[in-house]
């Protein structure tokens, strides 16, 4: 049996192929950048169709670089940014209009007024999160409003909605020519439409968003033998789709945070931090979200609360491509480390509001305490202490919502390179952060869902016996110094508020 499972990594600035093998060992990999597009403040777009031949490039460049075939490959694995939203014409295959993404605000009118009227408890209740402009339905409903002639398609059954998942899983088994419409449970569980119980869609919230159902994809568990079928595209040959997670989850899988109670934070486009609750869904006081974490095959869904924020890795893109101060994330760790400290600079990167524990869409960026005195290396070094301070805050939101105190905390995404960054969380936090051999665990839990579905691994066990921690950094501050900064964290936090009117 072939014992190489691909990995599709399809994020919010870049998409990327890894092939793994059975020791969940990266084996060889490609990644491609794509555009970012910004039509006005508050809003990005992605183009959906760049973003397929993207995935085609980088399948096919990992595949070579390993010298392997389709026949190689024991199956495939599709994780993806999450509730970026796109609808496309299934008859031609061409998208509506560019994909919506998870960072735009241009449905805070509709969120607004969803809580004005009192419907959001409904989507609290019902789908387990917030109304806000994060999530796919808001933005779903944008489309039908207002591109032209799209309501029509869609009662006509000629459109179809999905999030980057459902997109790719539609072209990889034959666009036009027969490719399914599906999405597994985590990424259904973004959508404001999701019932968070039983697992389908809701008739009620579809409703309220006024969203056609025959636009919907079918829901399927993340890990499954048949139900996403095998590639008609981009390998070069049949094999088997075995998996499909939303990033995040598929991050809970890589670091094997299986069990009630297991905690990971993400450091990607933004920051990511998940507890495991099992088949329990756990409802948060403290402004989380309920979510699912993941579903194997025919087994009950296990599910997550979850801190969301914004805007973490993406504000060091912005001092490379806004500012142009840096010229990567690597020389914005070497700027930052040129200063001891922020000498009282604080930058909070509100650009798309605040998301977890805040949720506030009217908040926007600030960079408060600045001297004279201040170069770009405060900057740069504030910026990556703002990734930790806005970690800080979902980790005692969540320590809240479970009645524990975390010990230590796993860590993976392309931040975890920054050694000065992962001890400024360590030191924040005031415990352990660790990070696996293998940090890039979102592909990895993708390969692990695809793999368990066709026999590469038994049982989720299995993924335990690979884990193994690669560096560990330990708290270094006393609780003083640590008091002082969150003070004057949350002090920058208060001027952010009420911003923008709406």
């Amino acid at each position: 049996m072939a014992d190489l499972v691909a990995a599709i990594d399809q994020g919010t600035t870049s998409t990327r192929c890894i092939l793994f093998d059975r020791g969940g060992n990266a084996v060889d990999s490609h990644q491609l950048e794509h555009d970012q597009i910004l039509p006005r403040a508050g809003w990005v777009e992605h183009d959906p169709l760049q973003i397929w031949q993207r995935t085609e490039t980088v399948v096919e460049h990992a595949m070579a670089a390993a010298g392997v075939s389709a026949s190689d490959l024991a199956s495939v694995g599709i994780t993806n940014q999450r509730e970026t939203t796109v609808v496309w014409d299934r008859r031609t295959g061409q998208p509506y209009h560019n994909a919506i993404v998870w960072q735009d605000t241009r449905t805070a009118s509709l969120v607004a007024e969803l809580e004005r009227s009192g419907r959001g408890d409904l989507i609290r209740d019902r789908a387990g999160i917030p109304p806000a402009t994060y999530f796919a339905g808001g933005k779903l409903a944008w489309l039908l409003s207002e591109v032209e002639g799209l309501r029509e398609a869609a009662e006509a059954g000629d459109a179809l909605f999905g999030t980057i998942d459902t997109w790719l899983l539609w072209q990889l088994t034959g666009g036009v020519d027969g490719g399914r419409h599906l999405t597994d449970v985590t990424n259904a569980s973004r959508t404001m439409l999701m019932n968070l119980t039983d697992l389908a869609w809701d008739p009620d919230l579809l409703e309220l968003f006024d969203i056609p159902a025959q636009l919907l994809p079918q829901i399927v568990p993340s890990s499954h033998a048949e139900a996403f079928g095998t590639t008609k595209a981009a390998f070069g040959g049949e094999v088997p789709i075995g998996g499909v997670l939303g990033d995040q989850h598929a991050a809970m899988v890589g670091q094997v945070c299986l069990e009630k109670g297991e905690v990971k934070n993400t450091y990607g486009t933004g920051n990511f931090l998940l507890m495991n609750t099992g088949t329990e869904i756990v409802r948060s006081a403290n402004g989380l979200l309920s979510t699912v974490c993941y579903q194997f095959g025919d087994q009950p869904a296990r599910y997550a609360l979850e801190g969301s924020i914004a805007v973490t890795g993406s504000a060091i893109q912005w001092l490379r491509d806004q500012l142009g101060i840096v010229t990567s994330a690597d020389d914005a760790d070497r700027l930052a480390s040129t200063v001891p400290d922020t000498d009282g600079l604080y930058f909070v990167p509100a650009f798309s509001g605040l998301f977890a524990p805040y949720w506030r869409p009217d908040a926007r960026g600030v960079i408060v305490g600045m001297a004279r005195f201040h170069t770009a290396a405060h900057l740069a070094k504030a910026t990556l202490e703002a990734i930790c301070y806005q970690s800080y805050d979902v980790v005692k939101a969540m320590e809240a919502d479970a009645g524990v105190t975390m010990t230590s905390l796993k860590v993976d995404g392309g931040v975890t390179k920054s050694n000065q960054t992962m001890q400024f969380q360590a030191d924040i936090l005031g415990l352990d952060v660790i990070c696996p051999v293998v940090p890039e665990t979102t592909a990895l839990g993708a390969a692990y869902a695809a793999g368990l579905a066709v026999g590469v691994w038994e049982t989720p066990d299995d993924f335990r016996t690979n884990w193994q921690e690669g560096r560990r950094w330990r708290p270094t501050i006393d609780d003083d110094t640590r008091t002082a900064g969150v003070t004057a964290w949350h002090k920058a936090v208060d001027r952010t508020l009420g911003w923008v009117e709406h």
